[in-house]
């Protein structure tokens, strides 16, 4: 029999409304897991930039925590320079020691055009919606977009799939260098829930799993840490992606006229209303609906004024996913790196020198006061 455990407009991080009472219970173990603080002896490090998922994405909303990423740059501040020889360990900063670690990966001493730029770690509300989503459907979208007249034109970015096999095949049976169409992180560079958990684990928290056996490259040469071999379990990775699976999105208080200007201002283009989920979906209640997801999953060129310089798959320094406009009454901040702390400042904020969203601004901005007034507090009641 489903249960109906929460129904509150304002309640957020909770599962998604009429699982059964072992789905229930399931997402509350995997929540627990997500929350729990790890340990040197449970296998954090050696290097790390978070102890828990949850720091960067406390109660399933935006945030506390954030990553920084650093790049060379050419002498405009945002194109890529070809040689990123400063950071033989990657681009993302890894500040934490633990398991004999000595050396972190922190941005380079006084190098030129060295750009450092932050993510704020995104929510995680709703997003199994965004994973049953159909390729086709996404595939659909580009392919709209790009007859287009105007400048919005979002692509897919097809990345080469870096995880192992997981045992539980249900929701895909993806294979290292698999061709995949990404989704998930800020750049959409991750195809599955799951995929994205254990890249977390890794990346994040030193955290290795049969889906990511290996550390990340380090300066000390370290091929392990305090908990000798795979620190967590396949099932371990599993949990923590159900709850995020089934997470639900927080129910909205529908607002016709508000819809209408945020379409007339082109910003549903983008921010998709719905999308359509496959009919397999093996989350039931997500499988063959239209997900309320306000993304159409596609990157975009945000232009010069946004660009980190990172390069994900194909989505180059200007590009980003994009943002799913979930749960955004619980944001205090706006924008991949904070920088916006209201809906107005979010909307100027997609402004700039090549951004695709600069008719989309103009058109918000030629709006009455009134007009712009009801659009942001439509998105901000998203």
């Amino acid at each position: 029999m489903p249960v109906d455990v929460f129904g509150a407009r304002d309640r957020f991080d909770v599962p998604v409304d009429g699982l059964s009472r072992p789905d229930v219970d399931a997402f509350a173990a995997g929540d627990q897991l997500f929350d729990a603080s790890l340990r040197p002896y449970d296998g954090l490090g050696p290097l790390y930039t978070r102890s828990a998922c949850s720091d960067c994405h406390k109660d399933g909303v935006r945030g506390p925590g954030l990553v920084q990423k650093m790049v060379s740059v050419e002498a405009d501040g945002a194109t890529p320079s070809p040689d990123q020889s400063l950071f033989p360990y990657g681009h993302t900063v890894h500040p934490l020691l633990a398991a004999d670690a000595k050396t972190p990966i922190v941005p380079p001493m006084n190098a030129p055009n060295v750009k450092l730029t932050i993510r704020v770690g995104p929510p995680i509300l709703g997003r199994g919606y965004m994973e049953a989503v159909e390729d086709a459907e996404i595939q659909r979208v580009a392919a709209e977009q790009a007859t287009r007249t105007d400048a919005i034109h979002g692509r897919v970015n097809y990345v080469m799939y870096a995880s192992q096999p997981n045992p539980d095949t249900r929701f895909h049976q993806h294979q290292p260098g698999d061709r995949v169409i990404g989704r998930f992180g800020l750049k959409a560079r991750i195809a599955a829930v799951d995929d994205f958990t254990a890249d977390a684990l890794q990346g994040d928290m030193g955290i290795t799993s049969p889906l990511r056996p290996t550390e990340i490259a380090n300066p000390d040469g370290l091929t392990d840490d305090l908990k000798p071999g795979v620190d967590v379990t396949a099932d371990s990775v599993n949990a923590r992606a159900t709850y995020v699976r089934t997470t639900a999105i927080p129910l909205r208080t529908p607002d016709a006229n508000g819809l209408q200007l945020f379409t007339s201002a082109k910003c549903a283009v983008c921010h998709a209303p719905t999308l359509k989920t496959r009919d397999d979906y093996p989350v039931a209640l997500l499988a063959g609906i239209d997900a309320p997801v306000y993304t159409d999953m596609l990157l975009h060129d945000m232009g010069d004024t946004l660009a980190d310089g990172i390069v994900e798959g194909l989505a180059t320094g200007r590009d980003w996913r994009t943002a799913p406009l979930i749960g955004l009454r619980f944001n205090q901040t706006f924008m991949h790196d904070g920088r916006a702390h209201d809906v107005a400042e979010a909307i100027a904020a997609h402004a700039g020198p090549g951004s695709e969203a600069n008719e989309s601004v103009s058109l918000y901005q030629a709006m009455s006061a009134a007009d712009r007034a009801a659009l942001e507090t439509f998105v901000d009641s998203l």
